[in-house]
């Protein structure tokens, strides 16, 4: 997406300043223990930043699906227990994201503070947009920042509805949501070739138009995972009962046929680690590429690993999004694991892994260090992918118009 007139956070005054950062604290939770705070670290850049400036720091997160509701198990105080241990200082907490309370807190804080509201989808006004609510949030400070990737592909109050309420000099992204950009937008402009981008996933519905927009800017598409078993049956290759959209064979077939007149070369699977059923642990590849009556694919087999890894280890461009196989459990994570592997193996390359279950992938495989770039945002990812501009990036550019 066009970058022109967002401001970093380099690029604006806020020392003496209160800072609203819209932050994504939306981390997993076992009971009130996170599981995961990488979203929590991604995010300490940007706090240490503004702390250091002298600005007061209100950070703003949603956790969960709470449906406006409030939910005691989706509250956001484990994240300001941790974040207090990562930053090695107090970090205040709201029960609440708006109202004279939140407020009485923000004014009585010191230049360095830092204070964490309340999970915002506690209100369906921050999913709806609510012009009031965004009012309210807005009336909290003298800067807007986001630096919440993952959650700039959505139109929320917090994400887009508030930027209106400050003038241009006074909004910026954070560090992360300027990493993030800098990482992906090669993927889409002036790429290095040899380019390959691996998709993985379940559906291929929930990648048409990411396929779509990356046909002719790649050299090589790998496609494994449930998907591929819709595009192996296009083909008319026995699947056997593996995962199939059957509403979408036709469009796999029209997808096979653009990207040969792209020059895009679909690579499909050649082999499979096979199961009589999706829960069953005995795993059997097969011989070829047909599937058995009776059996179900859940993992690409070893001469798909082969044949994936090779083509990666020549990439010069790698983008990798959702995993080729059931990757949760064995003795199905073999392939994604080695997908995996050549990625980061390939140190010659701009490697980049997009968010949700291929960053848990690469992260299970012990590999997150070896590759260029583990995104944060799942969804966001794959819109910036399909090469729409993300609300909640272009909501920060100078002039921009709101509807």
């Amino acid at each position: 997406m066009n970058l022109t007139g967002i401001r970093s956070l380099d690029d604006i005054e806020v020392e003496g300043k209160t800072v609203f950062v819209r932050v994504d604290f939306n981390v997993p939770l076992d009971g009130k223990t996170i599981t995961d705070d990488a979203r929590i670290r991604a995010a300490l850049p940007t706090i240490t930043a503004l702390r250091d400036a002298g600005a007061v720091v209100v950070l703003a997160s949603h956790m969960g699906r709470p449906k406006g509701k409030v939910d005691p198990a989706l509250s956001l105080e484990p994240a300001a227990a941790r974040l207090a241990e990562l930053l090695e200082s107090d970090v205040l907490f709201t029960d609440d994201c708006v109202g004279d309370g939140v407020k009485k807190v923000i004014k009585d804080a010191n230049a360095g503070d830092v204070i964490l509201l309340e999970n915002l989808r506690f209100r369906d006004a921050e999913k709806a947009n609510d012009p009031l609510f965004a009012k309210a949030l807005a009336s909290l400070a003298d800067v807007y920042v986001n630096d919440a990737f993952g959650t700039s592909h959505r139109k929320h109050a917090s994400t887009y509805g508030m930027v209106e309420h400050f003038d241009d000099d006074q909004v910026a992204m954070g560090y992360l949501v300027r990493r993030e950009l800098e990482f992906l937008s090669p993927l889409l402009y002036q790429p290095k070739s040899p380019y390959v981008a691996i998709m993985g996933g379940a559906k291929v519905s929930d990648k048409i138009k990411v396929i779509e927009n990356l046909l002719g800017r790649v050299d090589h598409l790998l496609i494994g995972g449930a998907m591929a078993y819709t595009f192996l049956a296009a083909q008319d290759v026995p699947v056997g009962t593996s995962l199939v959209e059957r509403d979408k064979v036709q469009l796999a077939r029209t997808l096979l046929d653009r990207a040969a007149q792209a020059n895009t070369t679909i690579v499909l699977p050649i082999d499979h680690g096979v199961a009589p059923s999706f829960e069953s642990a005995e795993r059997t590849n097969t011989e070829g590429t047909a599937i058995p009556d009776g059996y179900m694919a859940l993992d690409i087999g070893p001469k798909t690993v082969i044949s994936f890894s090779n083509i990666i280890a020549e990439a010069s461009t790698v983008i990798w999004n959702g995993p080729v196989g059931l990757f949760e459990r064995e003795p199905f994570h073999v392939g994604t694991f080695a997908i995996a592997n050549a990625v980061a193996d390939n140190k010659n390359a701009l490697s980049v892994v997009g968010g949700g279950d291929s960053a848990a992938a690469i992260l299970a495989a012990g590999r997150a260090e070896d590759v260029s770039h583990v995104s944060t945002g799942g969804g966001a990812s794959l819109t910036f992918l399909e090469g729409v501009d993300l609300p909640g990036i272009a909501a920060l550019r100078a002039g921009h118009r709101f509807d």
